[in-house]
């Protein structure tokens, strides 16, 4: 594997997967495998999650990281070909990218769509500008339409408590495949579609999940990545009979970026899961509490969203072993 951003680029989904729990056992298993190797974060928006668990993960294979934040660190970017750089950016992604493929043997990638072109988020401009001029692997720390590593502990999660429950994994013999609903929550500004992107991609790329999106009208995600799930504007009947309940919110697809008025109550309480008694809440976190998900069920029982927090950095070390791996 040399470019690490959608489902399409692992060879092996089951094994992955394996391969992140196993370093989530262990994750001092292989400590010399990144001796001699330097690993470039660059980060065109904050984080908290994706940034520490990729650089834990790359300590634990002996890799030597450097981040660096473009907003903060570094000169601002220009990604058109043929401009006349005679305005607010100073050096194009060309040069910019080509030095940093020089410096590093892998980079890592986070950026976040602009949610006013649809076009141009769906074109992804920055992601495919690092991987043509740096030369080297690439690994997508969230995208303008994607957001693999998430999604990837997000299996990892399901898996590891679906073994728990009924001693058996998403890709084990003979096991049922788990009703997974992606859940739309109401936020106070618009937010990009990647984590439910990246979620129904790699959740249908399974063939072990049961996927229902259910979200109000007006928040149907692109139809390319929805094909093959369950879709409903209907909470209660998409929830009835749910083992896990993803929660997220997202902007509207089809009015792109805007946020059109929803009429029902779209906050997920444990009184809306009355008939799906052993369910448990996702949440790719940061979360807004009491607006998109409530204390009682952040607190509660049924969260997982510390878990998913915590396979991130298993996830992140599979993917970079894979790639290292390549080399």
């Amino acid at each position: 594997m040399k470019y690490f951003h959608s489902v399409g680029n692992v060879r092996d989904l089951s094994s992955l997967v394996a391969k992140a729990r196993e370093y989530d056992r262990e994750p001092l298993l292989h400590p010399q495998k990144g001796k001699g190797l330097r690993l470039g974060l660059v980060f065109f928006n904050p984080s908290l999650r994706t940034r520490l668990s990729t650089e834990i993960a790359a300590q634990n294979l002996g890799l030597t990281t450097i981040v660096y934040s473009v907003q903060k660190d570094g000169w601002s970017l220009e990604f058109e070909d043929g401009t006349v750089m005679n305005g607010s950016t100073t050096e194009h992604v060309k040069e910019a990218a080509s030095v940093l493929g020089r410096y590093f043997d892998i980079l890592g990638v986070r950026t976040f769509p602009g949610l006013t072109d649809q076009e141009v988020d769906q074109q992804e401009k920055i992601w495919n500008a690092f991987c043509t001029y740096s030369k080297i692997p690439v690994i997508s720390l969230e995208s303008a339409t994607l957001h693999p590593l998430q999604s990837l502990a997000d299996l990892v999660t399901i898996d590891k408590d679906l073994e728990r429950k009924t001693g058996k994994g998403l890709f084990s013999s003979g096991s049922t495949r788990p009703k997974v609903v992606l859940h739309w929550a109401p936020h106070v500004k618009p937010l990009p579609h990647c984590v439910a992107n990246s979620f129904t991609e790699w959740a249908l790329a399974s063939n072990a999940i049961d996927l229902t999106i259910a979200a109000p009208p007006g928040y149907a995600l692109a139809p390319h990545f929805t094909d093959g799930a369950s879709l409903t504007h209907d909470s209660s009947e998409a929830l009835e009979g749910a083992e896990y309940v993803y929660v997220k919110n997202w902007s509207s697809y089809e009015s792109y970026g805007q946020t059109p008025p929803v009429q029902d109550d779209w906050m997920l309480t444990e009184s809306k899961l009355r008939h799906s008694p052993d369910a448990k809440i996702m949440h790719c976190l940061p979360v807004r509490r009491n607006l998109v998900l409530p204390d009682e069920l952040l607190d509660g029982p049924r969260s997982m969203v510390i878990d998913q927090a915590h396979h991130r950095v298993g996830a992140a070390q599979a993917v970079l072993a894979e790639i290292i791996g390549a080399l």
